[in-house]
């Protein structure tokens, strides 16, 4: 695979402003991405955002840029990336484009794709953009230049779409959930798909105004969350991210449950029913406790990299249909083809209704061990990792935890750290052994 320019494991993402989150970029990738796209005969990309105020600037910038190209925009407003993914599919578009930066903070932004069957762009059609990005732009002849539209009925064939993934035997009646929108993308969309469903539902975070998406809210910030579902005696709270893709839910006592025991929740519901068609893919950072309950079921797991993409690859090369990341990214492939909060909490909730328990009860399969992470700071040159000294240290500790925990050690992709990380059942010895390797990593 080629070196990328633009193109990170998310589309191409940054500060608003500051190349490449430019309005003068932005019009030359519409314009790079509608020569590269133009082969399903459809000639319209579908564009969707979140609720950042940056996302009108960069639409229109995307527009002119495929208009020129001669592909046509058809706009969403705000929608969830996976509303995007799906949609892409069901118009027989020739992409769909996002603009989002997920759970950034608003002064962030970012633009991806989606193929027509609603994958992420695989690597040479990206590569391809990137060529084209390095070419000077001309523009088609008049007759030819691409339209805009507006696609008016976008969030109630979302609604639709989502509520059909929930059982139809099956209600939310008698279910008080708080949901938390994150003032982002789900806003206007996920207290409609709970209350259709039946349950009575108190919103936060649904108020954007283009500058508070993911501010203290959301996925990446439950407190608020928690306090609510307390103080309003809730059964459950669900919280997604600014663009919906994430799901971090609270139970009934204020706990929070991760998307590694949301994961479970979901695999062990497929198994009973006879939908698990092999096993559970999660990421070197999902929590071992997920993976020796998975194992008590005699569920297969595998650790992919972290990135909702590379848990997505991993999920295609075997042929499963569930995977997910700690974090709350969850991809139910017969549901949808990328992760969908939504979709993902509708899962949890049916196992919930289905045998009458509450999300502690399902959630207490998988109690998760305590994770130690340690930064270092390195001074760059030769890779600490690399050191006699920390193979042997790291050895010692793996001898020590005997089995009933797990150590990553991991350079970041970004800055001059190792990652130290020490997951245990006693939350003492893995504090002890991540200082132990830390301490090591620190000399060499």
């Amino acid at each position: 695979m080629a070196e990328r320019k633009y193109f990170g494991t998310d589309g191409v993402r940054g500060k608003v402003g500051t190349f490449p989150i430019t309005p003068d970029f932005a019009l030359k990738l519409g314009w790079a991405a509608g020569k590269v796209l133009a082969t399903q005969g459809s000639r319209t990309v579908l564009i969707g955002k979140d609720t950042r105020i940056s996302g009108y600037m960069l639409e229109s910038a995307l527009e002119a840029g495929l208009a020129a190209a001669g592909l046509s925009a058809a706009f969403t407003g705000p929608m969830p990336t996976p509303a995007i993914a799906y949609l892409a599919r069901t118009f027989r578009a020739e992409a769909g484009i996002v603009i989002s930066a997920s759970h950034n903070p608003y002064d962030d932004n970012g633009i991806k794709f989606f193929s027509a069957q609603g994958t992420k762009l695989p690597d040479d059609v990206e590569e391809a953009i990137e060529a084209m990005l390095e070419e000077p732009m001309d523009c088609v002849e008049s007759a030819e230049l691409g339209r805009a539209s507006r696609i008016n009925d976008a969030v109630g064939r979302y609604i639709e779409f989502c509520k059909g993934t929930f059982p139809a035997h099956l209600s939310l009646e008698n279910y008080k959930i708080v949901v938390d929108c994150a003032h982002g993308a789900t806003y206007h969309i996920a207290p409609s798909v709970m209350r259709e469903l039946g349950a009575e539902v108190v919103e936060i975070g649904t108020k954007p105004n283009g500058l508070n998406i993911n501010e203290k809210c959301g996925a990446t910030d439950i407190r608020a969350l928690q306090e609510k579902v307390l103080e309003v005696k809730a059964d459950v709270g669900l919280a997604y991210d600014g663009d919906g893709d994430r799901l971090i839910m609270v139970d009934h006592l204020g706990h929070k449950v991760d998307g590694d025991q949301a994961l479970f929740i979901i695999a062990r519901e497929a198994l009973r029913a006879g939908n698990l068609k092999g096993g559970v893919v999660g990421t070197l950072m999902s929590n071992m406790s997920l993976e020796l309950a998975l194992k008590q079921l005699g569920v297969p797991f595998v650790r992919a990299n972290v990135g909702d993409r590379y848990v997505l690859e991993k999920m295609q090369e075997k042929g499963w249909l569930l995977g997910g990341e700690n974090s709350g990214h969850i991809i139910i492939l017969d549901k949808n083809t990328t992760g969908d909060g939504i979709i993902a909490s509708l899962a949890v909730l049916s196992a919930m209704v289905q045998h009458k328990l509450s999300l502690n009860e399902l959630a207490s399969a998988v109690p998760l061990f305590p994770q130690v992470l340690i930064n270092v700071r390195f001074a760059g040159g030769a890779n600490p990792l690399d050191s006699a000294a920390v193979k042997a240290v790291a050895a010692e500790v793996e001898k020590r935890l005997a089995g009933k925990g797990r150590i990553l050690l991991r350079k970041s992709g970004t800055e001059p750290l190792i990652r130290v990380m020490v997951e245990c059942e006693d939350g003492v010895l893995a504090q002890q052994c991540a200082e132990q390797i830390a301490d090591v990593v620190r000399a060499n």
